[in-house]
């Protein structure tokens, strides 16, 4: 299985996220999957792909050029896709993907996940997404999320999405999912304009 992470950059984060970083990069070697990620060797970027491939793992990092340019890019990668653009680079980690996987992260995981989640709801994909829960790491997020629904900006379809605190449950999660089609948003009655 390809597995997409979204996740940091920072290495100024706590020492718990590396921990889970790390977690997930051994399970996803252990499983015979391929890491699909943003090709960083610096933050939890760096210490997921350096878990992969201790453990023998593949790992297929795409990034566009600007970043590529720069000296971050993780050396032991398999395969390396250089984009043109940030939007190109989602698209294709997007195509590669059988399953989205976010560990905590900042704006630009946070850009990627709400992309991921709004192909999704419409019906682009239906492949699992998963937010990794480390230390109630994402708990505001669902709260806004949460807030969407009671004001009425969102359908509350929680099944876009599962949120696990624990790496070995996302994972049995991701290998017992079964896709379903969310509502359509806009073409139903009571749809959103």
């Amino acid at each position: 299985m390809n597995i997409c992470v979204y996740c940091a950059s920072s290495d100024a984060v706590a020492p718990a996220y590396f921990r889970a970083a790390e977690a997930l990069g051994q399970m996803i070697a252990q499983r015979g999957d391929t890491l699909i990620y943003g090709g960083a060797g610096i933050g939890l970027m760096g210490a997921l792909a350096r878990a992969v491939k201790a453990g023998g793992g593949h790992v297929i990092g795409v990034m566009p050029r600007v970043l590529a340019a720069e000296p971050i890019t993780f050396a032991l990668l398999d395969e390396f896709v250089i984009t043109d653009d940030m939007r190109e680079r989602k698209a294709r980690m997007e195509a590669l993907a059988d399953a989205f996987l976010v560990l905590p992260g900042g704006f630009g995981t946070l850009e990627e996940l709400a992309e991921i989640l709004t192909l999704r709801q419409l019906r682009e994909h239906t492949k699992p997404v998963v937010l990794l829960n480390i230390q109630g790491f994402y708990e505001p997020l669902i709260a806004l999320f949460e807030h969407y629904y009671r004001e009425g900006f969102a359908k509350p379809w929680r099944e876009l999405y599962a949120v696990y605190d624990d790496v070995a449950a996302a994972l049995a999660y991701v290998d017992t999912y079964k896709p379903i089609l969310p509502p359509r948003k806009w073409f139903e009655p009571g749809g959103e304009a």
